[in-house]
């Protein structure tokens, strides 16, 4: 059984990945898709006001907040090697670092870069936003379900 200050581990682990799951699916089936029935001009310019937001501590705080519990948690796993709960607490921490952190910075940052380097209203920022949020959107439901995954894991762990 998983207790003590391990236990409170975990628990975090869950909440971070649960509320980063909740983040990345708010995007993929609300915000996105609200962008995509603004004309290209408007669309361009909010995803790009929306990416600077981002840049703010309350975000990073819980995005790489959440990287650090999964990472904490599969360097405590590998070290205490608990009896119960080991394989669901390794396979919690990958998915999230591969599939949600490792995701945002190798497709989702690279196309939000991208994205800043044009100016909203020009013809190649209009010619770039379907590709822009086609494949935004893809790499971000893999994040949306790596998260949600990465908190079921951690919650079978404690079962």
């Amino acid at each position: 059984m998983i207790d003590g200050p391990y236990l409170v581990l975990v628990v975090v682990g869950v909440l971070a990945t649960a509320l980063m799951a909740g983040v990345f699916c708010a995007f993929s089936v609300l915000v996105m898709r609200g962008l995509a029935a603004l004309p290209p001009a408007q669309g361009v310019a909010t995803m790009n006001a929306i990416n600077r937001a981002a840049m703010t501590p309350a975000f990073m705080v819980v995005f790489l907040g959440a990287a650090v519990v999964c990472a904490v948690l599969a360097v405590v796993t590998f070290v205490l090697w608990p009896r119960e709960g080991a394989v669901e607490l390794l396979l919690g921490s990958a998915l999230y670092l591969f599939g949600a952190f490792g995701v945002t910075a190798a497709a989702n940052v690279p196309r939000n870069d991208a994205l800043m380097g044009h100016t909203a209203g020009t013809p190649e920022a209009a010619a770039y936003w379907p590709s822009y949020l086609r494949e935004w959107t893809r790499w971000n439901h893999v994040r949306t379900i790596a998260s949600t995954a990465s908190a079921l894991a951690y919650l079978l762990a404690l079962v």
